[in-house]
């Protein structure tokens, strides 16, 4: 089936029972057992089924199969937010002594958690000096277990070579994670392109509507973890928090998702309300038709801030002049997302007057609604950074994020040149 089709029925069928044909809110805590047998059967993972909503929950599973067949992976993990994915995937298969190489553009959410809170754990992470295989591959030793990346960076709007980082990662015997929020699999399917695991913010452009928090992450199922058994023994070798189960044994191909499900979620809770995976469903259902929309407005949005005079700079990978143009090329088919960043003439004080000017735009910090909204990074999403890892991020203070929303162009643009002859007034 073709995206667009995926998008509406993958995971449900009408209910058995009553022939309802949305997918229901399963409002419940816990699952009745048929008998104790049944009950220990579900706990060893010799049987399907339903244990406790922290764990499984029928709505949260519908949505986590359409995700992974969105995405071209052979299961998913829905779970309370997007960093709670990105946290999962790592911790998952890191722990104290090894370490991970990231690229160094990324969310500032994620830089933090790479930077801070990761190394705490005794888990480190390198950041490369560029995104270029050659600078990522330098940093890779015996004790690193996955290769970091986003597919199109936030906020920097960077694109990753995934083929080739996809196989440098495997030469080296470990994964390839990526974060494919800002693309969706609408635009990019990383794990076509050889990435192992995908997370992805629900909370964005997959839901869409800025009404629910949520994440998730696909595992794509090829990479083989019993080959490297000693690096990721947490999957090759009996599990001492769950009953001594060996994942790569029980699971096979779904081992790493299996252990992230049962180790990582059940212990530490970061689950997905049915509420909430019942409403990200219904932006679902619309992903493919909206990220078309999304594109071709901020290509005409990027395309009138490059030739205003108030404009220093415009970074779009959709434009031809940009970097990432060919990759966008390769990767998105000329369509690299709604988001997109540029610098007013005037720095700091003029993107004050031009962020205070918008009507239409919304100002915060989320990115991915039908809505227009804009961010200035420097002083929110990024405001922890310093000056050093801001420059490393690629964030800098005149920088204002535009993620274009679905409205008609012409009012969105309207906005745009209103605000900016009032950036330009002292």
């Amino acid at each position: 089936m073709k995206d667009e089709t995926i998008a509406i029925h993958a995971g449900f069928k009408s209910d058995p029972e009553t022939k309802a044909v949305s997918v229901p809110i399963y409002q419940t805590v816990a699952y009745e057992f048929e008998n104790a047998q049944h009950g220990a059967d579900l706990f060893n993972l010799e049987v399907p089924g339903n244990i406790y909503t922290r764990i499984m929950n029928p709505t949260v599973d519908v949505l986590e199969q359409r995700c992974a067949a969105l995405e071209g992976g052979i299961a998913g993990l829905g779970l309370s937010a997007g960093s709670a994915a990105v946290n999962y995937a790592i911790l998952n298969i890191a722990e104290k002594g090894n370490n991970i190489v990231s690229v160094p553009l990324l969310y500032g959410g994620t830089y933090t958690l790479f930077k801070h809170m990761l190394p705490r754990q005794g888990i480190e992470v390198r950041f490369a000096e560029n995104d270029s295989v050659e600078a990522m591959r330098s940093l890779i030793d015996e004790k690193t277990t996955a290769v970091y990346c986003e597919s199109i960076g936030n906020p920097a709007g960077n694109i990753i070579d995934l083929e080739a980082l996809a196989d440098m990662a495997h030469e080296h015997g470990v994964p390839l994670i990526v974060d494919n929020t800002v693309a969706t699999p609408a635009l990019i399917k990383p794990i076509e392109w050889g990435a192992d695991i995908v997370a992805n913010s629900l909370t964005k452009y997959m839901g869409g509507h800025g009404n629910s928090l949520g994440g998730v992450i696909v595992d794509g199922g090829e990479f083989p973890w019993a080959e490297h058994a000693a690096k990721f023994h947490m999957l090759t070798e009996p599990e001492a928090s769950y009953h001594g189960v060996v994942y790569t044994e029980a699971l096979g191909a779904a081992a790493y998702i299996g252990r992230a499900r049962t180790v990582a979620l059940r212990n530490t809770g970061s689950a997905l309300s049915p509420m909430n995976a019942f409403l990200i469903l219904q932006g679902l259902q619309t992903l493919p038709l909206r990220m078309e929309r999304h594109c071709d407005n901020a290509l005409a949005v990027a395309r009138y801030l490059q030739q205003h005079p108030g404009v220093a700079w415009v970074s779009f990978a959709g434009l031809p002049e940009s970097p990432y143009f060919e990759l966008a090329q390769k990767y998105t088919n000329g369509k690299p997302s709604g988001l997109l960043t540029f610098g007013i003439k005037g720095g700091f004080d003029a993107g004050v007057r031009f962020y205070d000017a918008l009507e239409l735009f919304l100002r915060l910090v989320n990115i991915g609604d039908t809505k227009s909204l804009a961010a200035h990074p420097a002083s929110t999403t990024h405001r922890q950074l310093s000056e050093a890892e801001l420059v490393s991020a690629g964030v800098t203070p005149d920088m204002i994020r535009l993620c274009v929303g679905i409205e008609h162009i012409d009012d969105i643009i309207e906005d745009l040149d209103r605000a900016l002859v009032a950036s330009q007034k002292s």
